[in-house]
């Protein structure tokens, strides 16, 4: 969870009225998270125009902010202004003003291929530290977002997750290491074999190993997905 130092001081909550400092602690109470108007709704009982006009308000006196949201794309998300959405909430890294950034998925998968093709066998550590060295991005990325990565060229058949012998080619990765090797011998800068689920969204999502039928992350609340099935 991420919060600003900084919270609305005495005076800015002195000017409020009940009912807007009853849906403030709603949303307050939310965090990183965020809520829905309708979520605020369930939670105490004020008629919806009442609540939308308390939001305004509390909106235009910078103590609740707007959000998007990449799980509900269409209904409005507002957070109290002291808080940073969650990645889950604003999809992290891959991301850009609630829009998936294929663009930017796609040249760090590149980027990882390359790093696989040029040693043969790559751990996911190896793969990590030569895309933080090659400053193909202005964010550095975690171990888990680049797994999220490699986790996306698998399911697209241009990598495979193999085990470490310990012998050949394997020599100097510990025996049982889970490691990665290119699929086929595509040269630099060639196409990539499209894999089956390279043609739906699913397949530039690294958030894909997150998305569960009932999870925050699901092909339910997924525009994208909806958005591919409506072709």
């Amino acid at each position: 969870m991420s919060a600003k130092r900084k919270r609305p001081g005495p005076a800015a909550d002195s000017a409020v009225t009940e009912h807007e400092k009853s849906v403030h602690e709603v949303i307050r109470s939310k965090k990183d998270m965020g809520v829905s108007q309708w979520e605020i709704k369930r939670e105490i009982n004020l008629a919806e125009n009442i609540i939308t006009k308390c939001i305004k308000s509390l909106v235009s006196k910078s103590l609740v902010k707007e959000v998007k949201s990449i799980q509900n794309r269409g209904r409005k998300h507002y957070m109290s202004a002291e808080f940073e959405p969650s990645s889950e909430i604003t999809g992290g890294a891959w991301y850009v003003e609630g829009s998936l950034d294929t663009e930017f998925i796609n040249v760090l998968k590149e980027q990882c291929w390359r790093k696989i093709y040029g040693v043969k066998v790559a751990t996911l550590e190896g793969i990590a530290d030569a895309i933080k060295r090659s400053n193909v991005c202005q964010i550095e990325l975690t171990k888990q977002q680049v797994e999220e990565i490699v986790k996306a060229l698998v399911l697209d058949n241009e990598v495979m997750e193999v085990k470490s012998t310990g012998t050949g080619e394997f020599a100097s990765i510990p025996v049982g290491k889970v490691c990665y090797k290119c699929i086929g011998k595509r040269g630099y800068g060639g196409e990539p074999k499209l894999g089956a689920l390279a043609f739906i969204p699913c397949g530039v999502c690294p958030q894909i190993s997150r998305c569960t039928p009932d999870g925050i992350i699901s092909p339910n609340t997924c525009a994208y997905y909806q958005k591919w099935l409506d072709l």
